[in-house]
Order: structure tokens, then sequence, then C-alpha cells
């Protein structure tokens, strides 16, 4: 047991050093990787500071060399009022916010001051003399001969002769350049040759020198602990409170301004993400050590369960299989009833078709008596006329027959094409036939009821989609209803009209008393004739609404506000599209 303790511990030691490692070359890593974009924006940060400051001295520099042949100065080396040059001094030193101007001669005498500021043994001064040799002259810190901290240009003033007869010097005040930027993020400083600290946005860090070992201030040293991290130089120290303990030193030389622009940039962010890294780094170790302990413990459970839930699981597998067994039986069971179902459907169809042959079967046999009765009278009257020899008159009667004879047979055709059943799938059908053809057959019911139908028929065809048969027995059923419920009225009116829109609709009104229940029009049975009178058990509208519901149709149901009902039978428009 002891041995087994050690064992464990052991291993567990093991696997705490392997995270530390781990976490600890994460953490390494990512710090590195880090400090990448945190050096990518100081760097930006540092280049735009640096870029203000040459552009803001450039603005004096121009100012130097512009001024320099200014007429008014020039009249100086000839008796000119001086209190007009100091005037204009003062003027463009106002203007572009210059400490101060002033002009001398090849000597070093101050010959205008903006200010009256003139300084000590100019002529001594590297600036000046360079100024003097027709260049440029460029001088800051106590090299300019002023005190305070002061960056001069030195412009020299030609004369006829185009040898140098004067210096315009423009002094810049550092201070007001830096009353902008002070304060801002990062740190940012400006140091000359010797490492001191002569521009900042760290007021405490002006007249700062800057050594291997850290800033030597007038109090003394701060130390500097300068670490290498990959390409990075990553200072450590305690130089002020406004400047990060811990920062990324970077350095961009400007050798236009004789200077050199160096940034503190603050790491907090590396090593925030870094440490968040290596955190998760080590949680996942742990996560999974904790894990696979747990795992390995639980295995010997699972090994003695297993052999247990082997026994269930057969068990149960066992009785699934009885169960599925079951299932098939029951699902055999239910497509035998669906196909049933199926097949009443189309029974209740095709008796929904003999209940409207038989309320029309009266007016059906007096359409056909009347034909074969004609027939009869015209062939016995032929016969009579070729015996006299009246062969036109014969002949007249032979084309009667035979108009009549077309006309029972388009009675039969209808009657035959109504009572079939509609096997074929739906497609392209001529709505305006059907209607047609469901007037037609209808025509002799209405005529012995006295009732008046208007069919408003499209000149054109109007192609839907459906099935003809079966959209027949709609409308047929439509308007036996509507006769139906005009029974004993003396006014009966049935109107029929389509609405070839974007749908199709088609409406049949009655001038009946209307619908007693519109909910429930559409039920199954649902009827208002008497009880065992004999007009129909109620199916008819229920069928007409299952049949048009199967053309992807609506059907409704409506009271008119004119009085009567009406029904509004809406189809989809055949289009070649579905056909393909």
């Amino acid at each position: 047991m002891g041995r087994v303790f050690q064992s464990r511990a052991a291993w567990l030691a093991l696997c705490v050093m392997a995270v530390v490692s781990l976490t600890a070359g994460v953490w390494r890593y990512s710090y590195v990787q880090a400090l990448d974009p945190v050096a990518a924006r100081g760097r930006s940060d540092l280049a735009l500071a640096a870029d203000r400051l040459v552009t803001q001295l450039s603005r004096y520099r121009e100012t130097a060399v512009v001024f320099a042949d200014h007429p008014v100065l020039s009249a100086l080396h000839e008796s000119g009022s001086r209190d007009e040059a100091d005037a204009l001094l003062l003027e463009v030193a106002d203007k572009i916010s210059a400490l101060t101007l002033l002009y001398a001669d090849r000597d070093g005498r101050v010959l205008a001051s903006a200010h009256g500021v003139e300084p000590v043994d100019l002529q001594d001064t590297l600036y000046f003399r360079r100024a003097l040799n027709g260049a440029l002259g460029v001088a800051h810190g106590s090299s300019t001969g002023l005190t305070g901290r002061a960056y001069s240009f030195a412009a020299p003033a030609f004369g006829t002769d185009a040898t140098v007869r004067g210096v315009l010097v423009v002094v810049v005040d550092i201070e007001r350049l830096e009353r902008d930027w002070r304060g801002a993020r990062p740190t940012v400083y400006f140091t000359q040759a010797n490492g001191e600290v002569f521009i900042t946005n760290r007021s405490e860090m002006l007249g700062w020198q800057q050594g291997a070992a850290g800033m030597t201030t007038a109090d003394g040293l701060l130390p500097v602990r300068r670490v290498g991290i990959g390409a990075h130089s990553v200072w450590r120290h305690g130089l002020s409170p406004y400047i990060p303990p811990r920062a990324l030193h970077l350095v961009q030389p400007l050798p236009v301004i004789g200077l050199r622009a160096e940034a503190l940039v603050d790491v907090a962010p590396a090593l925030r993400l870094a440490g968040l890294q290596a955190a998760a780094v080590a949680g996942l170790c742990l996560f999974f050590g904790a894990f696979l302990i747990v795992a390995t413990e639980r295995r010997r459970t699972l090994s003695v369960a297993n052999a247990e839930l082997e026994e269930r699981v057969q068990a149960r597998t066992q009785a699934l299989e009885d169960a599925n067994t079951a299932l098939r039986f029951e699902v055999v069971e239910r497509q035998e009833a669906e196909a049933a179902l199926k097949r009443a459907q189309a029974e209740l169809v095709q008796a929904g078709k003999l209940s409207a042959l038989g309320q029309m079967s009266a007016g059906i046999s007096h359409e056909l008596n009347q034909p074969l009765m004609a027939i009869q009278q015209f062939a016995g009257n032929g016969a009579q006329l070729f015996d006299r020899g009246d062969a036109e008159a014969a002949r007249d009667n032979l084309g009667r027959i035979s108009d009549l004879a077309a006309r029972a047979a388009r009675i039969i055709k209808n009657l035959r094409a109504f009572v079939r059943n509609e096997n074929e799938p739906m497609g392209k059908v001529d709505l305006v036939a059907v209607i047609d053809t469901a007037v037609e057959l209808t025509a002799a019911r209405l005529r012995a009821d006295a009732v008046t139908l208007d069919w408003q028929r499209p000149e054109a065809a109007v192609f839907a989609l459906g099935g003809e048969v079966r959209l027949s027995q709609v409308f047929v059923n439509l308007i036996n209803n509507a006769a139906d419920a005009m029974t004993g009225q003396p006014d009966k009116r049935i109107k029929v009209w389509l609405e070839d829109g974007e749908a199709l609709r088609v409406t049949v009104s009655d001038t009946g008393p209307g619908i007693a229940d519109p909910e429930r029009v559409f039920e199954p049975f649902y009827t208002t004739k008497a009880v065992g009178g004999g007009d129909g058990m109620g199916l008819g509208l229920s069928i007409s609404y299952g049949l048009v519901q199967s053309f992807g149709g609506q059907i409704r149901g409506v009271n008119d506000p004119g009085g009567g009902a009406r029904f509004t039978v809406e189809l989809e428009r055949w289009r070649e599209v579905q056909a393909a």
C-alpha cells in the first residue's frame, strides 16, 4: 500500500513539474509574440511625435530663410530705422510663436531684436559662423548662446555683391512646443549627442542625462535594468510614477534636427496577454490531468459494472426486438387502414356524383326523350316525303335527325364523363369548358325548377391546374346546392363568373336565403334540408372542399351583402414551368 502511494505521489509530482515547465515556455513565447504589435504601435507613435516636432521646427526654419532678405532688415546696413526693424521682428515672433528674432551683422553685433534679447558672444557660436559662410545654421541647447531651452536657426542675408552681410536668427521656444503634447502616451523624449534629455512630454525628465547605468538627475543616478526579450529591449526602472515600470525602449535617430527620438512604451498589455495564455494552458493541463486521474479510478468501477450492464443490455435488446416486431405489424395495419380510407374517399366522391345524377335524372331523361321523339317524327315524315318524291324536304329532315342525334350523343358523353372515376393526375384543364359541361348537365334540372342561370362565359379558353371530371363535379354540386337553396322562392337566379387574375377565381352566387352557419358549411353531413327528404346527405360541399384542396386551391362560402350565398373557388393557373 505504501509503495502504491509513493508511486502515485511521484507520478503526480512529475506531472506538476511538466505543467509548470510547459506553462513557463508558453508564457515566454506568448510574451515575445505579444511584444511585436506593442513595438509596432510604439514605433508608429514615436514616428508621429518625431514628425510633428520636425514639422514644427521646419516652420521656423522657413521663416528664417524667407525674412532674412527683408527690405526693412537690409536697410539697417544703410542707417535704416531700428525701431521699424524691431517692430517687424516682434510682429513676426508673435505670429509664429517664436521665443525671439534678432538680426546681426557679420561681427555679431545685434542690429534689431524682437524682445531686446542679445546672446553673448554670438560671433563665437558655430551656427552663426555657418550662416556667415552662406549656409543655414542650426543650434540647440547651450550652443545657442541663450539661457533656457532654445532651438535656433541662423539664415544668411546676402548683399548686392552676393556676400553675406547679415544674419537673421529665429529662436524657437521649446517649452511652448511641448505644451500641446505634454502628458500624452507613450513617454517620448528627445536627447542630444551627450545623452541629455532636451525635449519630452514628461516634464520631470528635463535635464536628465542618459547613460549605460540609467538616468543621471540632479539628485543622483536612477538605475535602469535593460533586459533583452527577443529582438526587443525592455527597461525595468523606477524613474517616475508617470512612466511604466516595465517599458519597451524604442529609438529613432533624427539627423535633420540633430536629436535622437526615444520612447518608453508600456508592456503591460503584452504581460497580460502572455499571462492569460499561460493560465489557459495551465488550466487545460490541470483539467485533463484531473480528468485522467478520475478516469483511471473510474475504470475499475466501470469494469465491475460492465458485466452487469451487458446482461441488462441483452435483456433490453430482446425487449426492443419484440417491440420492433409489434411495431412492424402496427405499421402494416395502418397502411391497410390508409388504403381503405382512400378507397372510401373515392367511393364517397363517386357517391356524390350519383347523388347529383339522382337529382338531375328527371331533367336528363326529358332532355334525352325530346331529341329521340323528334328523331322518330322526322324519320316518319322523311319516309312519306321520299314516297312523294320531295327529295329536298326529305334531305332537310335527315339533317335535323343528324343534329338531334348529335345533341343526344353530347348529353350522354357528358354523363359518362361525369360518372366515371378519374385516376389521371392533375394537369392542364380548360376551366371554361369545365364550367360549360357543368352548366349543360344542370340545365334540364334548372329549367324544371324555373331557375335562371347567368353564366358570363369568357371568349377565350382559361387553363387551370386540376382534373377535368373532378372540377366538373365541384361546379355541378355548387349549382345544384344553389338551386336547392332557392326552392319555394319566386325569384330564382344563379350567377356564375370567372376572374382571370394572378389566381383564377370562379364565383357561384344565388338569390336564396343564404348560409345559416358559414363556419360549418363544409363539414360532412351538415345540411339544412329535411332529414329523410331525399334531397341529399350533406356531402356535396364537403366533397367539393376536398377536391379543390387536392388541386392546391381554396373554396370559401359567405353570405352576399345583397342577399343569398356566394361560393368562390380559387385555383392555380396552369404554367408551362409546372408542366416541365
